[in-house]
């Protein structure tokens, strides 16, 4: 495996969630810098060094509502 690739999302009470795509990794922060600090963290923790990604991509989604 090359890369890992993360979708974050805004939690509703506040900071930001993280789900990896195709494996079980989830983890959550107060802030950005935290989050990328935790998701490197739960990586490190879930595969072991000769199958550990090189790369670890975040993918951001960002939902706005638009009254009419």
């Amino acid at each position: 495996m090359t890369e890992i690739i993360f979708i974050i999302e805004d939690a509703l009470e506040g900071g930001f969630t993280a789900r990896a795509l195709g494996e079980s990794i989830f983890t959550e922060a107060d802030t950005m810098e935290q989050l990328k600090a935790n998701v490197k963290e739960a990586v490190e923790c879930h595969f072991d060094d000769v199958n550990m990604p090189k790369i670890i991509r975040l993918h951001q989604v960002k939902e706005e509502l638009i009254a009419i």
